[in-house]
């Protein structure tokens, strides 16, 4: 296990999506409920692919690919509250989680772009 911030939050997040697809299961939600496990676990994995990267260049796509993934994530976030599978306070909560992770890329990505 890594203990970084950001893989920390990385795994957090990814039980966060579980705990909320098995709550959207419960309630016959099985479109989105789909998409955003998907999304929403990817972005440990790629943060978790970039540890092991071959070279700078493809450890800063792997992080790439996880801020698609958490703005992804986002959108599926959004469409649940805007649908009523999700209150206010759950969309908020969850999205800051995202937000936080997504900042967290884009400060890791300029930073290796800038030491490149």
């Amino acid at each position: 296990m890594r203990d970084d911030k950001l893989s920390i939050q990385s795994v957090d997040f990814a039980v966060t999506i579980i705990n909320l697809v098995k709550e959207l299961k419960n309630q016959h939600e099985s479109i989105i409920s789909n998409q955003i496990g998907r999304s929403g676990t990817s972005i440990g994995a790629n943060i978790r692919e970039a540890q092991y990267a071959h070279s700078k260049a493809d450890f800063i796509s792997k992080l790439q690919i996880a801020l698609k993934e958490s703005n992804e994530t986002s959108y599926w976030l959004e469409l649940l509250f805007k649908t009523n599978y999700i209150d206010e306070a759950k969309y908020k909560e969850i999205d800051n989680l995202n937000i936080s992770i997504r900042t967290m890329l884009i400060a890791s990505i300029n930073t290796a772009k800038n030491n490149s």
